[in-house]
């Protein structure tokens, strides 16, 4: 029996055991990107300069999961060797899944208009959540085999991890009405429960390849968003005269590229 443990995922080598109740510790998962979404009051009394900080630390945010579900998906494939050649499955997949969601939005911008932010929100929160995917597979892989302690440690490492996501969840609708509690709570559930979803998998019917193709169709999501994102703080930058890139905007990059390396360690260490 095996295990291999980085930031996001445990690949499990053996049959599955017993599953307890970590189920419920995974609503953990949940209930933080919920109380990264409480920031949106207070995004929304920031000036234009502060929201595309926000809006760039959501850009680093979402390009620091697309390097680590990559580096977590070409491992996990290596394990699927054979399995219709799973590492080249991670491109390929991953730039397919971008295309088809960026000529989908380009598609649906025809037809309405730019589209909003909210729509945007729960992009991010798609991507998101099929990040937290691979997270539930760690954690239900570390119970499957016995390993309780690691289980345990990872929910509360991941808990840290994910409230800055809901803050990326909630900046493109900071500048529009504001959406509804109904709403709030379908983006939380849309980033968090795939998590609980995962731990089922991990804890029951692993597989590499799936797993591998789930992370592969994440990266692309991912892509796509941050694509958006940017879009946006483009027009924003160009409605004040000012480049897309400046010290604010890349300041927001490296923070949420900081922030996210920092809490990743707490899962790692």
């Amino acid at each position: 029996m095996h295990l291999s443990r980085s930031s996001s995922a445990v690949i499990v080598d053996g049959q599955p055991g017993s599953l307890g109740g970590e189920q419920g510790g995974c609503l953990l998962l949940v209930v933080p990107v919920a109380l990264g979404l409480l920031w949106y009051p207070t995004l929304r009394r920031f000036g234009r300069r502060g929201m595309n900080f926000v809006l760039a630390l959501t850009v680093g945010l979402l390009v620091f999961l697309v390097v680590d579900m990559w580096g977590e998906a070409q491992e996990i494939a290596l394990s699927a060797a054979g399995a219709l050649g799973a590492p080249a499955l991670v491109p390929l997949l991953a730039l397919l899944t971008a295309a088809l969601l960026v000529v989908v939005g380009n598609s649906l911008r025809g037809r309405t208009g730019e589209s909003g932010g909210l729509g945007l929100a729960y992009r991010i929160a798609g991507g998101i959540g099929l990040h937290n995917l691979g997270e539930g597979l760690a954690i239900g892989s570390a119970f499957a085999i016995g390993e309780v302690a690691l289980g345990v440690f990872l929910i509360l490492g991941f808990t840290l991890h994910n409230v800055t996501e809901g803050v990326g969840i909630a900046a493109p609708v900071v500048g529009e009405r504001r959406p509804s509690l109904t709403h709030f709570a379908a983006l939380a559930a849309v980033a968090g429960f795939p998590a609980i979803l995962g731990t089922w998998i991990g804890a029951f019917t692993y597989s590499p390849f799936w797993t591998t193709i789930f992370f592969a169709v994440g990266i692309g999501a991912i892509l796509q968003v941050v694509v958006e994102v940017g879009r946006l703080i483009a027009r924003s930058q160009a409605k004040a005269g000012e480049p897309a890139m400046t010290w604010t905007t890349f300041g927001g990059v490296a923070a949420g590229i900081a922030v996210m390396y920092a809490t990743g360690l707490l899962v790692a260490s």
